[in-house]
C-alpha cells in the first residue's frame, strides 16, 4: 500500500495470481471463469514481466522470455489464452503454479534473503546469473 499507483509488477503480478487460486478454491466460480481469471492474470504477467525488456525494435515474446528465464510454454499459453481457444483449465491451473514459483524464486525470495527458495546452492547460482539483468528497478 505504500507504492500506491507504483506497486512493483511482480507483487501485482502475485496477488492476481494468488486471488486466482483463492477463487479456485472457494468453489464459487464455474470452470470457464476459472479459465478467464486464470488467463487474464497470466497473460498480464506475460505482458507486463517481458514488457520491460522490449526495445524500440519489437522482439518476439518467447526470445524475451527465454531472456527472463520464464518456460517457454507459458509464452505459448499466453498466446492461445489471447489469439486461440481457451485452454483446459488444468493446463491455467499448471501455469499459475510454474509462474508463482518463478516469481517466488526470481522475486520474492531475493526480497527475504533467499529464505524461501529451497534450491541447491548450485541451482540458485544458474537461476541468479540467467536473471542477472532482472534488478529490483525492473520491477517497479
Amino acid at each position: 500500500s505504500r507504492y500506491g499507483p507504483k506497486m512493483p509488477l511482480a507483487v501485482d503480478c502475485t496477488a492476481e495470481l494468488i486471488r486466482c487460486k483463492v477463487l479456485d478454491s472457494s468453489g464459487r466460480l464455474k470452470s470457464h471463469e476459472l479459465i478467464l481469471s486464470y488467463g487474464l492474470a497470466l497473460v498480464r504477467f506475460v505482458n507486463l514481466i517481458t514488457e520491460r525488456k522490449q526495445k524500440m525494435v519489437s522482439i518476439p515474446l518467447r526470445q524475451l522470455a527465454r531472456e527472463v528465464d520464464i518456460p517457454i510454454w507459458v509464452v505459448d499459453l499466453r498466446h492461445e489464452l489471447t489469439h486461440g481457444k481457451l485452454p483446459r483449465l488444468a493446463l491455467c491451473r499448471k501455469g499459475c503454479d510454474v509462474v508463482l514459483d518463478w516469481l517466488r524464486k526470481t522475486y520474492w525470495s531475493r526480497q527475504l534473503g533467499n529464505t524461501l527458495c529451497e534450491e541447491s546452492e548450485d541451482e540458485e547460482e544458474e537461476g541468479v546469473e540467467a536473471n542477472a539483468e532482472l534488478d529490483n528497478d525492473a520491477w517497479e
